[in-house]
């Protein structure tokens, strides 16, 4: 079981932000023993590297399985088989939510092995020590005497509401001195527009600002700048379903109302 061809793959959305966590996970029951060897040698690589520990994901667990399942069927190794859907769009509709991802595939005879030539080819080395991405999905298929390997590697999204994502908006709205009205009506209308505002409305904004992102745990500059001018009172806040996302990317589209 000598043979070991790796390949890899990389697809960003809109944003990626944050940090990964410290402390080595821990193996859950049902977790591929082999599988989990290929996350703790990962993990060990990106410690002595400065970079956080990845955390294990179910759903990009299952993309993996199912990707390597079809490319121990097929032999050759690849990314994607004719009728396959591409990576985002598999981890997206196992349920994955993320902001970036990435894939490394490999033929191998063990999973040490593996994890050892994906550490001297400088795309997988790149992938696997990524300080960006802190969730991981594993799958191992034993066929033909040999290992097929499938590691998909992600930055985490959390799963918002639109009424989460306002409140998490409006703390640090009124956190710069500004006040939130309690009513998203408008904010939400507005949020829904590509420009212009909601007709009808008897208090016109002085300054819209609009824009969509994975990370809503930093305004943009443009907004916080306005927020520090001392020129407004108060402010509405509204989110919409995000606009133009190619893939299955999670992100939040917002609009904040300055008056």
């Amino acid at each position: 079981m000598g043979i070991l061809r790796v390949e890899l793959v990389l697809c960003v959305g809109l944003a990626m932000a944050g940090g990964a966590q410290a402390a080595q996970p821990q193996r859950s029951i049902g977790i591929q023993p082999e599988a989990w060897q290929v996350v703790q040698l990962a993990n060990q690589a990106r410690a002595a590297q400065g970079a956080g520990p990845l955390k294990w994901d179910e759903a990009l667990a299952a993309a993996a399985r199912q990707h390597c399942l079809l490319m121990a069927e097929e032999g050759p190794i690849s990314h994607r088989y004719g009728g396959e859907a591409d990576l985002s769009d598999r981890a997206g509709a196992a349920g994955a939510h993320f902001s970036l991802i990435e894939e490394n595939v490999a033929i191998g005879p063990t999973p040490a092995g593996i994890h050892n030539e994906w550490m001297h080819s400088e795309g997988h080395r790149t992938n696997l020590l990524n300080p960006e991405v802190d969730r991981v999905g594993v799958a191992l298929v034993a066929s033909r005497g040999v290992l097929y390997a499938v590691a998909d590697y992600a930055k985490g999204v959390p799963v918002l509401t639109l009424g989460q994502v306002e409140a998490t908006i409006g703390a640090q709205v009124r956190a710069k001195g500004v006040g939130v009205v309690e009513n998203p009506a408008t904010a939400r209308a507005a949020c829904a527009m590509d420009r212009g505002f909601p007709k009808g409305d008897n208090l016109q904004p002085r300054f819209v600002m609009r824009w969509q992102d994975a990370n809503i745990a930093q305004l943009p500059p443009k907004l916080v700048d306005q927020l520090a001018s001392g020129q407004y009172r108060k402010a509405a806040v509204g989110s919409c379903p995000a606009q133009y996302v190619e893939g299955a990317f999670t992100v939040y589209r917002a609009a904040v109302l300055l008056y």
